[in-house]
């Protein structure tokens, strides 16, 4: 078991230091992707939620 968890921690340790540059640039990626999808869901769904949460808002304090 131990030699086990040697060998992931080893594996680990030479992968992160092989793509320390490379997930930089995935991870900023990915933001970019998250962010373009928010957008378009907003644009589309933007007027249905707004609505939605005004009749919450009017609801609980109205």
């Amino acid at each position: 078991m131990n030699t086990i968890m040697e060998f992931i921690t080893t594996l680990l340790g030479r992968l992160h230091r092989e793509q320390e540059g490379q997930a930089l640039v995935e991870y900023a990626l990915i933001l970019a992707l998250v962010a373009v999808v928010v957008i378009v869901v907003l644009h589309f769904l933007g007027h249905s939620v707004s609505n939605t949460l005004n009749n919450v808002a009017n609801s609980v304090g109205g």
